[in-house]
């Protein structure tokens, strides 16, 4: 039987993972050894109800169905008693770039449905009727465009997140709001003892390939040459 090559580091953090965790299961400490040593990093997309091997390759998957983010334009119209440094929050309209904020309208969000209802620009129809289109958001960088004097208004390309449908100042910033608000960061372990979600199919290969007898073998085998631990393996092999 060969023997697994063990990294410094992933030794460090695998004994680490031991010491802190008192099940000891020796699929569970496999699994993290593996995780660490291929640096994999599961994430849940609960919309897709699927787990994928990285949120990288979450994104790339997005990116290439084109499910992750628009380029769009908006019209600024500016004013102050619309828009200032204490703003956390905008509602745009996009025929005429008329802005309500979080903390200068009393209930912003009523304002623009009422505002777009009406709006002689607003020539789009569903049954007849004006349709109630706006945008929303928070990111800082696109309500700091609005705090300003100017003559006529201006328009800027920016970024609507297609999970949310808010926009945003560049594609960075959408993919960083994506990756704190909707995945979810699981285990190996836990990918492997769930039943919920699809695998998407390079982890599934990936765990198929390594999750084997013979390879969790040589894993205790190659640990069991390091002292420290020595104690975990006698407790596995009893």
């Amino acid at each position: 039987m060969g023997s697994i090559d063990i990294p410094e580091d992933v030794k460090k953090e695998l004994l680490k993972f031991l010491q802190e965790n008192k099940k000891n299961d020796l699929v569970e400490a496999y699994l993290f050894f593996v995780e660490k040593k291929f640096n994999i990093r599961p994430v849940l997309f609960p919309r897709e109800k699927t787990i994928y091997q990285s949120v990288e390759e979450l994104i790339k998957h997005l990116e290439e169905k084109g499910q992750l983010w628009r380029e769009t334009e908006i019209r600024i119209q500016f004013g102050q008693e619309s828009v200032n440094e204490e703003t956390k929050k905008i509602y745009i309209c996009p025929f005429t770039g008329k802005v309500f904020g979080d903390n200068t309208h009393l209930n912003p969000q009523d304002a623009i449905y009422d505002w777009v209802s009406k709006c002689p620009e607003n020539t789009e129809r569903v049954g007849g009727l004006k349709v109630k289109r706006f945008f929303v958001s928070e990111d800082p960088e696109i309500i700091k465009k609005y705090i300003g004097k100017g003559i006529k208004p201006v328009t800027k390309t920016v970024y609507s997140s297609l999970i949310t449908g808010k926009l945003f100042n560049s594609k960075k910033a959408v993919i960083d709001d994506f990756k704190k608000s909707h995945v979810k960061r699981l285990s190996l372990f836990e990918v492997q003892n769930q039943n919920r979600y699809q695998i998407e199919n390079h982890l599934l290969e990936f765990i198929q390939k390594h999750l084997t007898e013979d390879k969790i073998s040589e894993f205790v085998e190659s640990i069991s040459d390091y002292e420290e631990f020595k104690e975990y393996v006698e407790n596995w092999t009893e």
